[in-house]
């Protein structure tokens, strides 16, 4: 469960990665050296493409740019300043992270993919910028680099200490990964990449954990390029700044496995030895061979193993390493005590002021207001269309009011005004939706990890939170599934589970008894119960009105946008007005008589 560098999976990773090391070391060939070095770079800038690519799930067509800008700075460095490499390497590492900022700080606030097409638009801007400054750039004809012997000029006459060099950028690639992947970071970077509003549901800044994903990459990237660039001796636009090049990183992450550490180094170490050797083999015929090869490799990994090399391979490989001495998890830490509330019941929490939104000439909510009390379970009833939805997106900021106010009391006794998601989820108000969004690539345990990584960085800490709260939404048995893997009852609960995780005083849900056959209804009851009994206050909005009548202390009447009614359950249910806007007087005369 909590990969650890000290067991034997990462005994046997170390392995594998030594054995890399030693074969162009020890066969004193200048091909197999050349070939290792291509290895190790393009595995670098592949794995470096997986944390903005695969973990975050934001395609960069463009990536090259950032391999330009390594190659480049490090260059003109030594050829107008006579700055060695190793810190020229670090000019272009900061030129590539404003460069990174640039790009993504603006996409990332849309969906689509406006990410890709601006790496792709950013990538030929640079190009043909660097082909017009003939003078700082030699234009497209290139530059040399220097042929100053020397490790501060990272030129060597031998190939060995490439090797070295290579094979150490690759290692702190493959390190920083599976920090990333490993870490609170790398939990919201799948979260986003699966489902950006239940991540925002949870405290996530999707717009932050993915500019940070994308500077990291671009660092590496740019690392990458100004090795490859000593190594090659001379650099051209054409090359450094390449489309070709960012979709064959991108493509040996696909073909390895996306969102995985070891996949990119796979695909790198499947690839590029065949069309490498294919070029060689076929000679003339070869110079556009190495791209057949790719696109042979990529259609045939496609069709038969959609999840990549690893994800075809990685459980098996997984579930083997497990069987191995020492291969167990260390007890969990207890689980944190949840802070004193300073709550007492029947107080204010959460309280909504004449809040207006509208949808072009719809008015989907006019002038409504309410209140939700410390310990009390308040249902939100009304017809379909009737504005509820719109009401709970408000309530929980994934809609603005146009007009009105919603403020949340904090646990220490101070009243604040939160506007996006993740602000409303550390005010305190955790949320579900209607319908389940599970992070179905993820087990049921670290779903629930994800909303328990809001009040730590911890992994550990937040797996003992995830088996306190699946204990109290009865997915203890199931902590180690899939979530794809779940009934829909068992979805449900994870989102439940989910949202209790971020130790909240108030929960929204929104229709949490849909779709449920009766048993998985008893046991949603209980289980709300349980969650009123420990502390937390309940809005519901439901359509099964018995679950509505016996759970809920006060109901609130929704129609045409606006508040119709509200007070007692029994007494507001035999109203009138509701009769006729909500439950008809079929209901009436059948059920509650």
């Amino acid at each position: 469960m909590f990969p650890n560098l000290r067991r034997p999976q990462g005994y046997v990773g170390a392995l594998c990665l030594l054995v890399l090391l030693a074969v162009p070391l020890a066969v004193p060939s200048p091909f197999v050296s050349h070939l290792f070095i291509s290895l190790f770079i393009f595995g670098a800038m592949a794995t470096a493409w997986n944390i903005v690519g695969g973990y975050a799930g934001q395609l960069s067509l463009g990536h090259a740019v950032f391999y330009g800008i390594g190659s480049y700075s490090a260059t003109l460095l030594i050829l107008h300043g006579g700055v060695s490499p190793w810190l020229g390497m670090f000019a272009g590492i900061a030129i590539s992270v404003v460069v990174a900022v640039i790009i993504a700080y603006p996409t990332f606030r849309l969906r689509g993919p406006f990410f890709a097409l601006a790496t792709i638009a950013v990538l030929e801007v640079v190009r043909l910028l660097v082909v017009r400054e003939v003078g700082l750039t030699g234009g497209s004809a290139g530059l040399s680099v220097p042929l100053n012997i020397g490790f501060k000029w990272m030129i060597f006459r031998e190939k060995w200490p490439y090797v070295l060099i290579a094979f150490g950028l690759l290692l702190v690639t493959l390190y920083v990964s599976w920090l990333i992947r490993n870490s609170r970071l790398g939990f919201y970077l799948v979260a986003v990449r699966e489902r950006e509003d239940a991540a925002r549901a949870v405290g996530v800044n999707a717009v932050r954990v993915k500019l940070v994903a994308a500077i990291i990459s671009a660092v590496l990237t740019s690392a990458a390029g100004t090795v490859h660039a000593m190594y090659l001796t001379f650099i051209e636009p054409s090359a450094a700044f390449s489309l070709g090049l960012s979709i064959q990183i991108a493509m040996f992450a696909l073909i390895g496995g996306l969102g995985s550490v070891a996949g990119p180094l796979a695909g790198t170490l499947l690839v590029l030895p065949i069309a490498e050797l294919a070029r060689g083999w076929l000679n003339n015929l070869g110079s556009g061979m190495h791209g057949l090869i790719y696109g042979i490799i990529l259609v045939v990994v496609v069709l038969t193993m959609p999840r990549g090399l690893v994800g075809r391979f990685g459980e098996t490989i997984r579930q083997l390493l497990n069987r191995m001495p020492g291969a167990g998890d260390d007890p969990l830490p207890a689980a944190p005590a949840l802070p004193a509330s300073g709550f007492t019941k029947g107080e204010v929490v959460l309280r909504a002021r004449h809040i207006n939104k509208r949808f072009g000439g719809l008015q989907a909510t006019s002038d409504v207001s309410l209140e939700l009390h410390h310990g009390e379970i308040l249902g939100v009833i009304g017809p379909n269309g009737a504005g509820k939805t719109t009401v709970f997106n408000q309530l929980s900021g994934f809609i603005r009011p146009d007009s009105g106010t919603i403020e949340v009391k904090l646990r220490d006794g101070s009243w604040i005004t939160p506007v996006t998601p993740d602000q409303f989820a550390r005010a305190g108000i955790g949320r579900t939706f209607q319908i389940a969004q599970p992070f179905a690539g993820l087990s049921v345990r670290e779903n629930i990890m994800l909303g328990a990584f809001m009040h730590t960085s911890d992994r550990r800490v937040a797996a003992a939170i995830a088996r306190d709260v699946a204990a109290l939404t009865d997915l203890t048995d199931l902590l180690d599934k899939e979530a794809r893997s779940l009934t829909v009852g068992g979805m449900k609960r994870l989102e439940v589970a989910r949202a209790l995780a971020t130790r909240p005083h108030i929960l929204l849900f929104d229709e949490v008894l849909a779709g449920l056959n009766p048993s998985d209804v008893e046991r949603a009851i209980a289980m709300i119960r349980r969650i009123r009994d420990s502390g937390v206050s309940v809005l519901m909005i439901e359509h099964l009105m018995q679950a509505t009548m016996a759970l809920s202390g006060r109901i609130i009447v929704i129609n045409l946008g606006s508040v119709l009614q509200q007070g007692d359950p029994h007494v507001v249910v035999h109203d009138p007005a509701v009769i006729e806007a909500y439950l008809g007087k079929d209901y009436h005369d059948a059920e509650l008589q």
